[in-house]
């Protein structure tokens, strides 16, 4: 049987694969008979489906199949009037013995849509058109060629918005993008501000306002969790550590520096969501807005492409916890 990828399977399709059990949930049907809802993953399909209690396969799954672990399945892929569904023939957790057979943990985990090294380039070539040279921008560049291997694998979070493989990078390099269109608009339409807007000063702010996740977090094939230092710490504070080494070594002023801290600390804006300071310069203001909206939007956006709720709206159980308004009449997507 041809080893297979679960996000290449046509309907209809048997093949044996490598997948991510995600979830498993006990559930009752309307008449009160208990089954099992089983979630299995590749990076870039998710199925759930679920397990009756008079399936072949329940006994196992309850006792058995355990969420965070791989599996090799022999299955049918099937599209039915209620989604996706996995057909299973056998099962069975994979072993190292696997990796002959193409099998790495890493390929169950979610990614971004966006090639890595692509973004990050794109990062770079921002830096060097946007920000002067100078030990603002050497800054900027120490921390971004310190940290590529993390900044081409980590997640922007653990569970809430880009919380993928590059997530990370996706989220920076989009606030980036922004914050280079709002500071250019604001910078033209204020020109007789005092102090002027610092362009280069939020380009820099854009690209490192959440550098401190790469501290924070540490993304695993079944999930990302905190370090020590980041469940007690957090990013915010994090970051501002690893900013203050870099401009150290650069040389960066002393009023520079104060800036690019603040745009860091303050980006969340409140209390309750970790910032000790709400935004106290233009800079910082664009940095967070733009922030705020690039994380909302992929909220947004996965809700519309995650929930199955049948009619125009949403559910509110998401990350959102409001109901988002699809259209009449808009096909769902699997």
């Amino acid at each position: 049987m041809p080893i297979v990828r679960l996000s290449e399977m046509e309907p209809d399709q048997e093949g044996d694969l490598f997948v991510l059990l995600s979830g498993k949930e006990e559930l009752l049907t309307r008449q009160g008979k208990p089954y099992l809802r089983v979630t299995f993953r590749d990076a870039r399909r998710e199925v759930s489906f679920p397990i009756w209690d008079n399936s072949p396969w329940a006994a196992e799954c309850r006792e058995r199949w355990t969420v965070g672990t791989f599996y090799k399945v022999r299955a049918v892929y099937r599209q039915t009037t209620y989604g996706p569904q996995l057909e299973i023939q056998s099962i069975r957790e994979a072993t190292e013995a696997d990796a002959a057979d193409g099998f790495d943990p890493w390929m169950c985990v979610a990614q971004s849509r966006f090639p890595p090294e692509q973004m990050f380039e794109e990062l770079c070539r921002i830096v060097r058109a946007k920000i002067a040279a100078g030990p603002l921008r050497q800054t900027v560049e120490w921390l971004l060629t310190m940290h590529r291997g993390k900044l081409l694998a980590y997640p922007a979070a653990r569970r809430h918005h880009h919380a993928f493989a590059a997530g990370l990078l996706e989220h920076v390099l989009s606030v980036t993008q922004n914050c280079v269109w709002l500071a250019e608009k604001y910078a033209e339409k204020y020109a007789d501000m005092k102090p002027p807007l610092d362009q280069g000063l939020v380009v820099a702010g854009a690209v490192l306002h959440d550098i401190g996740k790469l501290e924070e977090l540490e993304p695993q094939p079944t999930d990302t969790v905190y370090t020590a230092a980041g469940a007690m710490l957090g990013h915010l504070l994090l970051g501002q550590d690893m900013v203050r080494e870099a401009a150290a070594k650069a040389g960066l002023d002393a009023e520079t520096l104060l800036r690019l801290e603040h745009i860091i600390i303050a980006h969340q804006r409140l209390p309750e969501w970790g910032s000790p300071k709400p935004p106290m310069t233009p800079e910082a203001l664009i940095v967070h807005y733009a922030d705020d909206l690039d994380a909302k939007f992929e909220m947004m956006y996965s809700i519309l492409r995650d929930d199955k709720t049948p009619g125009p709206l949403t559910s509110d159980k998401n990350l959102l916890r409001q109901r988002v308004y699809r259209g009449v009449g808009t096909p769902q997507k699997d």
